[in-house]
């Protein structure tokens, strides 16, 4: 692969700040080096523009202010939407540094924008709200939500990328809102509990997922939030939720993801924040998970 990185500092969908920070961590924690020695080229075109939230109103009257900073959220993620597609023209693989997961809706838009894909979305919640379910207004967790066009995000080109429900699956998932949960039962999407990691293994859970996501597309995107490990294993998150993967289940995942890379579209690693870190160590999980995931072997 000729891989490019792109850069995200948004912090304007979650409510702690320090993700803004989580591409400069990542690249620090040697992003670049462990790329290519995963036997990809490795170019880097900075990061994106970001509004800062202390110049913003912070409410957006669309929805009544029930989705903070989104009128901001829509700019980063249409720009970031135009760089992974024109990336993707250029043969080039996007693999993109958040950053908070509000991030994804650009990713997805423009890993959509030309090819029929597939979604498997590592992560500890679903994403799944709606500016009507929210108990939060936070955006980063709406973004699945926002990228298939549900509920007020239906017909909003900037968010629905046309993703088929159907080829969308969820992995790790153990903390979900009520109004979520029932919206998730009720939809297409494939979501694996820690309960099913822990009944079937998460090499069999990753494999399953990725058959949901290659499941008549051309090929699929990766979400990979660093809340779907543990806190133990990966404590420089803003939402950590107990009970999730462990450092080599994680490794695991990421393993049958690159058996599979032939048909792997774009990637994003996201929702690292070094303010609630300890020693870089979860930029610096975060790049061997990246690696493992582009093929990086030990023999």
């Amino acid at each position: 692969m000729d891989v490019q990185l792109i850069g995200v500092p948004m912090d304007l969908g979650a409510d702690r700040r320090g993700v803004d920070m989580g591409p400069s961590a990542i690249r620090y924690a040697g992003l670049s080096e462990a790329v290519e020695s995963a036997g990809h080229d490795c170019a880097d075109r900075g990061d994106l523009a970001v509004p800062r939230p202390e110049t913003q109103e912070g409410t957006d009257d669309e929805y009544g202010g029930r989705a903070k900073f989104l009128g901001e959220t829509r700019q980063v993620c249409t720009a970031l939407s135009d760089t992974v597609a024109d990336t993707l023209a250029d043969d080039r693989f996007p693999l993109v540094l958040g950053g908070d997961h509000s991030i994804a809706v650009g990713s997805l838009g423009g890993a959509a924008r030309d090819h029929d894909i597939g979604v498997v979305w590592f992560d500890a919640h679903g994403d799944y709200n709606t500016p009507s379910t929210t108990p939060s207004g936070n955006v980063h967790g709406m973004s699945l939500a926002a990228a298939l066009g549900v509920g007020e995000f239906a017909d909003h080109d900037w968010a629905d990328s046309g993703i088929d429900p159907s080829n969308v699956a969820l992995v790790g998932i153990r903390d979900l809102d009520e109004q979520e949960r029932e919206a998730l039962a009720a939809s297409d999407v494939t979501v694996y509990t820690m309960g099913d990691i822990d009944e079937q293994g998460l090499p069999a859970v990753a494999d399953a997922a990725l058959d949901v996501a290659m499941d008549g597309t051309d090929g699929f995107h990766v979400s990979l939030d660093m809340d779907f490990l543990d806190p133990d294993e990966a404590p420089g998150v803003g939402t950590p939720v107990r009970g999730g993967a462990t450092y080599r289940e994680a490794h695991a995942a990421m393993e049958e993801v690159a058996a599979h890379r032939d048909h792997l579209v774009s990637m994003e690693l996201v929702e690292v924040n070094p303010i609630l870190d300890t020693h870089n160590r979860t930029a610096e999980l975060g790049v061997e998970l990246v690696a493992s995931g582009l093929g990086k072997r030990i023999i």
